[in-house]
């Protein structure tokens, strides 16, 4: 499992420079609250906007994105609730969720991945 974290922090890390290029403005990494974990939270377009990551080596276990269900989504959307009331004390923020999908060099961005 520590190996897992190791590749997991890594891609995160790719991630955030992916997202710096297109304009995003890195907020935190890895925010913890008791619902779950957000990788990314970050500013774009007048958004706040909640990042998942996931990485694939291959296509054999299928898409990276298609690893984000709807249990993911769920600890995903509450734990955005809770960082908005945790951060800004409302969760009325014009906010979005997006998804980086890292396949083996691959690299792409779902603006609007899902909603809450």
């Amino acid at each position: 499992m520590n190996n897992r974290r190791k590749v997991g922090t890594a891609y995160e890390k790719e991630a955030v420079l992916f997202l710096q290029k297109k304009g995003y403005d890195i907020l935190e990494q890895n925010y913890y609250c008791k619902y779950g974990e957000i990788d990314i939270v970050a500013k774009e377009s007048g958004y706040l906007v909640f990042v998942e990551v996931k990485y694939r080596r291959s296509s054999r276990m299928g898409r990276p994105e298609s690893a984000v269900n709807y249990k993911k989504r769920k600890h995903i959307i509450e734990s955005a609730r809770y960082y908005m009331y945790d951060k800004y004390k409302r969760d009325d923020i014009p906010s979005r969720f997006d998804v980086v999908a890292i396949q083996g060099k691959l690299i792409h961005l779902i603006k609007n991945a899902f909603y809450a």
